[in-house]
């Protein structure tokens, strides 16, 4: 884990603290810190120094965390003030940068309310990815904007170029990397919301 906290930036330097909202859905669900450290396979000092925005998570992590607190990653970085607007032009548009591992998520649709999916663009630096697999309840598509893609689902493994797309159900194993030495963009949405 990368030090700098678990914050999402957003494009004009807008700072929202997750662990907060992290620990607050904690508490909601009654798990304490060790609980829920048991449930997701880590230490307990890791929860803590993610809680209190000491800690990056990985993508990866931060999945298994929300989903464990059926929670989703746009609610973590909805502003608090945020209100139910229709158009997010730069400059509004949340980030996260995940781990300091050159992961970096801009939420693409207004965090207010009840959502059906949830947009994304995703940046990947050379190297950087999802830092191992997971699977949740869903479907996922993607359209590669820039760059190369390493997707993997199930035990199948495609690399995707600009202007490839996909799509898969979310139940099943799956990860990322940007296996190129450029920067990579994508368009990502997920239904039901889990970014």
């Amino acid at each position: 884990m990368g030090p700098g906290g678990a914050t999402g930036v957003g494009a004009l330097g807008t700072t929202v603290k997750v662990g907060m909202k992290l620990r607050h859905a904690r508490r909601t669900k009654g798990l304490t810190l060790m609980e829920l450290a048991q449930q997701l396979g880590c230490s307990e000092s890791l929860l803590s120094k993610i809680e209190n925005d000491k800690v990056r998570p990985s993508v990866r992590v931060l999945h298994k965390l929300v989903s464990a607190l059926d929670t989703n990653i746009s609610h973590l970085l909805q502003a608090d003030s945020a209100d139910a607007d229709i158009i997010l032009r730069p400059g509004e548009r949340l980030c996260m940068q995940a781990d300091g591992d050159g992961v970096m998520i801009e939420n693409l649709v207004p965090s207010t309310g009840s959502r059906l999916l949830q947009a994304s663009l995703h940046t990947l630096a050379p190297g950087a990815g999802s830092a191992g697999s997971y699977e949740h309840h869903g479907e996922e598509v993607g359209y590669i904007l820039q760059g190369s893609l390493e997707l993997t689902v199930g035990e199948r493994v495609f690399v995707l170029e600009a202007g490839d797309s996909f799509c898969f159900r979310s139940d099943q194993q799956h990860g990322f990397r940007n296996p190129s030495n450029g920067e990579t963009r994508v368009i990502w949405f997920n239904t039901p919301p889990t970014f």
